[in-house]
């Protein structure tokens, strides 16, 4: 096996990087803090790429496999992880979904522009009353000649209040239950939409999630994804994708406090030495390292099953539960090195330590990826 890097992917890592510290780090506290959507930074990712990252260069992508979409997304989470959570949105949840699932007008249409970063897409499925349990959708879509006419109420959209095109899941047909499920490309400029709030969320507070509503909003039926009854499949296979750029998203925040943590061991000094020279600090740093280098490898791992053409769930789901919850663990203990200045916001372990949570809940809590792995394991 080959553990190391290819020189392509070298050069991404590195330039993503410099990006991120350059351009992104300067103002991702003051954003944090004042819910300030990164409107020219998207912008600049679209730019370079980053919003397309594994679409074809036909349909606008940049053509590249899902071990370079890890290693982006991982990046910009070491530096801000709203950026990571916004790009993973329109990259695994969006683009994807419609290179996969879309007929070839809806790409020509849709993918095209939100592949080179001239639009952007949110994805839509939680509800007031639908989280994990996602089948349970009470958003319909009634057919009406050649429209859908849809009502509803959804949470949790990231990216909503500037989406373009927003893959949403309503239900076609309530006999059926899950199987009644159907994937719409909402055009967000259209009447009948509308932003009720955007969520005063406790971490990834530069990337926007909102609650959406829908009032006998027409959508034409060639703008529905896939056929009827096929939404709950398609969502199920997009969120399978989406958990590699949580995972990596997940792997950057444990990457950016290690690396903050260590460097302020090295330099803080108690009772005449460094910190990082007390046993129980450096056996902290040793035990981060270690964690997330064996996070690294699942992600990545998970990603080349994917451009391998292999199953990957039960990967994905490992990635994703190890990758979030080595995150929490490592940003608690970066707090704890800190001491009383990593409660403060003049350093960036908090922000960290604040974005890493949620990272075990969206795109499926732990809860659900054990259950996922479970279901792998008996199925085998």
């Amino acid at each position: 096996m080959d553990f190391q890097l290819s020189a392509d992917h070298v050069l991404l890592r590195d330039t993503v990087r410099q990006f991120a510290e350059k351009e992104a780090a300067p103002t991702a506290a003051e954003r944090d803090e004042q819910m300030e959507w990164p409107g020219a930074l998207v912008q600049r990712m679209g730019e370079m790429g980053l919003l397309g990252v594994a679409v074809s260069e036909e349909y606008g992508g940049a053509g590249l496999d899902y071990m370079s979409y890890a290693i982006i997304i991982e990046e910009l989470s070491r530096v801000d992880a709203s950026l990571g959570v916004i790009a993973s949105v329109n990259n695994s949840l969006v683009c994807y979904g419609i290179e996969k699932f879309g007929t070839e007008e809806q790409k020509r249409e849709l993918l095209v522009p939100l592949a080179s970063g001239r639009a952007l897409g949110a994805f839509s499925l939680s509800e007031p009353g639908a989280g994990s349990d996602a089948a349970s959708q009470k958003a319909t879509a009634v057919r009406d000649g050649d429209a859908y006419v849809i009502n509803a109420i959804k949470n949790w959209i990231t990216n909503g209040d500037h989406a373009d095109t927003i893959i949403l899941m309503a239900m076609t047909d309530a006999s059926q239950g899950h199987r009644g499920i159907s994937a719409f490309l909402v055009d967000t400029h259209a009447p009948g939409v509308s932003i009720m709030k955007v969520e005063n969320k406790l971490g990834i507070r530069s990337a926007h999630s909102c609650q959406m509503a829908y009032d006998n909003y027409r959508i034409p039926v060639r703008r529905r994804l896939g056929e009827e009854g096929q939404g709950f499949k398609i969502a199920m296979t997009i969120l399978n994708a989406g958990r590699v750029g949580i995972a990596a998203q997940a792997l950057g925040i444990a990457q950016g406090a290690y690396e903050a943590a260590l460097n302020y061991a090295k330099v803080r000094e108690q009772f005449g030495q460094r910190i990082a020279d007390f046993q129980a600090v450096g056996f902290t740093l040793a035990d981060m390292a270690t964690r997330i280098k064996a996070a690294r490898m699942l992600v990545y791992e998970t990603a080349w099953r994917k451009d391998q053409g292999l199953d990957f769930i039960k990967d994905a789901a490992m990635a994703k539960v190890f990758a979030s919850e080595t995150a929490m663990w490592t940003t608690t203990k970066a707090v704890q090195i800190f001491g009383s200045n990593g409660y403060s916001k003049e350093y960036p372990v908090e922000r960290f330590f604040r974005d890493a949570k949620i990272t075990e809940i969206y795109e499926g809590t732990s809860e659900i990826q054990r259950l996922v792995i479970s279901r792998e394991l008996t199925k085998e």
